[in-house]
């Protein structure tokens, strides 16, 4: 990570503050737009529909990995060759995890051939042929004219496969929503959920906060959880028609959950733990267009890009403001994404072809900025799984492991933890363990019942979060930041760690005997500087690996993992290199 990120982190303690990062997609409506953080050195390229002048001549050439496939035509294909590309179009399904694009009309080089309004029309239909043989459905993303060496009009198509995997409900990505507070967050969530734009006082947000005193204050302190599902054909299912969460899931194919953060700085310890323990797909940064990149904005863009979290930017009621003050804080962003350390170009996005484009190019890091609640439904429908079918095998491979992150009792069901499942797979009815306690030890306790998006699910794979109930565990020997493993696993503890570190911002200089608040996973814990090695402190933008020690009990850290740490404004991140591991029944003798 470059250590010029540190810029981010220093100027939310400077007097003015100063711009931050992020493309910009602009939503009307409810008070809210949006934006998208990504791939270096893209640009718009004005694939707008009928226009010739602005399209180039080629794509990227044709990867062999992905969800992405180019082909010139499918007319009239032998039988032999249908079941082989029906075999091709299952291989970019898997790549997708559940979704792939066809290019129709192109060459695997890339070049735009196009095809005349016949040839196009039997292609499509032999494409869905190949969809219905493997029980996915297709959607027209688009449609463009090219300007080839021929009298006929020609035409590319851009067509969306999606299939939900047969080991799965639907397709899932998670969203953190960031933000400075009252930039409209939870209005703009509330919005796209219920279906019902705002009514100018709140009124969209309220189904979002937890407590009484965020209702009174209209400012959220805690992190809840939203969905917004999209069946086979990209049409968006919400509440709007007084559905349920369960009928919401069964009438998706692919679901999208919101993570709404806080946006206040007293709340800033909520943000990073959503940011490090529930492992979203990428986040979404909300802009107020009136005041621009103020408050705690600079300071969330740094953690997205620190924790290399993809992004992408919603400017916000943009429905209040002239259209210079949308401009001039568009201009903004786009300096910021420009600056050292962050090194993104903005995509500009005025259109659904730009925000098709966007997504797509999401998964490489893409920048945006577009006009309307539509343009982001239509980025969130299309934009892909950001691991690929390798990765999830591997995952889902390995023992079961599943961070602990809330703890509830609930009447008549019991003890009930949620979280996240990092590796493997969790059935009902699973024998696990769970801890450490204070002293060091794992208990062993019974998955009773499993619920996905408050529907039941009978089987948890990794990288899925969800809710579990324990039965009669008692809730006392709990704790967030516990991790449920397996019991093969034999899971170690430590309370003496060690990590390469880069030291954000710190006002002065970064000594032993520092402590600060360490964030690794879903573990929340003060620690002290043991040792800095090879050097007696650190000045901001430093790098050293450093020794920290858990001042209240051991915890369950894996190295390599990624770690953040806190105290005022210092703040730096690196990731775990060497774990001092100690055995149950030790930690009296190492002071807890």
């Amino acid at each position: 990570m470059d250590s010029r990120v540190s810029e981010l982190f220093g100027g939310c303690c400077r007097p003015g503050g100063g711009p931050a990062m992020g493309g910009t997609l602009k939503a009307r409506g409810a008070g809210g737009s949006s934006s998208c953080g990504g791939p270096k050195g893209k640009k718009k390229n004005g694939r707008n529909r009928g226009s010739k002048a602005n399209n180039p001549p080629y794509l990227p050439p044709e990867a062999e990995d992905g969800n992405i496939e180019y082909k010139l035509k499918l007319v009239n294909p032998s039988q032999y060759r249908f079941e082989h590309l029906v075999t091709q179009m299952k291989w970019r399904l898997q790549e997708g995890r559940g979704e792939a694009v066809y290019q129709i009309g192109v060459e695997d080089n890339g070049l735009l051939v196009g095809l005349a309004e016949e040839e196009m029309r039997a292609s499509l239909k032999t494409l869905h042929r190949m969809a219905e043989k493997v029980g996915a459905d297709i959607t027209v993303l688009r449609e463009r004219e090219v300007d080839y060496d021929s009298d006929i009009p020609r035409k590319i198509t851009e067509v969306l496969v999606r299939k939900v995997p047969d080991n799965q409900q639907f397709l899932d990505l998670r969203v953190a929503v960031l933000g400075n507070v009252d930039s409209g967050k939870s209005t703009l969530l509330g919005v796209l959920t219920q279906g019902e734009l705002d009514n100018g006082r709140g009124r969209a947000r309220l189904n979002l906060f937890r407590h009484l005193h965020e209702i009174q204050s209209g400012r959220t302190s805690s992190i809840s959880f939203e969905i917004l599902g999209f069946n086979s054909k990209g049409e968006v299912v919400n509440y709007s028609d007084s559905r349920t969460a369960e009928e919401i899931c069964e009438s998706s194919s692919k679901m999208i959950t919101f993570i709404d953060l806080a946006g206040h700085h007293k709340y800033l310890h909520t943000t990073i733990f959503g940011l490090t323990s529930y492992c979203p797909d990428c986040a979404l940064l909300l802009v107020s267009a009136n005041t621009g990149i103020a408050g705690t904005t600079r300071e969330h863009l740094g953690l997205a890009l620190a924790l290399k979290v993809p992004f992408f930017v919603v400017v916000s009621k943009v429905d209040l403001c002239a259209k210079t003050t949308v401009e001039r804080t568009v201009r903004q962003l786009e300096r910021v994404l420009k600056q050292p350390g962050c090194h993104k170009v903005p995509m500009l996005v005025t259109s659904e072809d730009d925000a098709v484009t966007a997504a797509q190019q999401f998964a490489q890091s893409p920048n945006v900025s577009g006009e309307s609640l539509d343009l982001l439904k239509v980025f969130l429908n299309i934009l892909p799984p950001l691991t690929n079918s390798k990765e999830q095998e591997e995952l889902m491979q390995q023992l079961t492991e599943f961070q602990v992150d809330e703890i509830y009792t609930v009447p008549e069901v019991g003890t009930v933890v949620g979280g996240t499942l990092s590796s493997g797979i969790c059935r009902e009815g699973d024998q696990l363990v769970v801890g450490p306690t204070d002293d060091g030890c794992f208990l062993e306790l019974r998955v009773c019942s499993i619920q996905r998006n408050r529907s039941a699910c009978r089987v948890l794979r990794a990288g899925q979060a969800a809710t579990l109930a324990l039965g009669d565990f008692d809730r006392a020997l709990l704790r967030k930041g516990m991790v449920m493993v397996s019991p093969e696993m034999n899971p170690t503890i430590c309370s003496v760690f060690e990590a390469e570190i880069v030291l954000l911002f710190h006002a002065t200089t970064f000594r032993r005997g520092f402590q600060v608040t360490v964030h690794v996973g879903n573990v929340r814990q003060t620690a002290v500087v043991e040792k800095i090695h090879a050097k007696d402190k650190l000045r901001t933008g430093e790098k050293a690996v450093v020794r920290f020690r858990f001042l209240k009990h051991p915890e369950y850290l894996k190295v390599g993992a990624k770690l953040l740490f806190r105290e005022g404004v210092t703040k730096g991140i690196g990731h775990v290199t060497d774990v001092q591991a100690i055995a149950a029944g030790e930690t009296q003798a190492n002071g807890f």
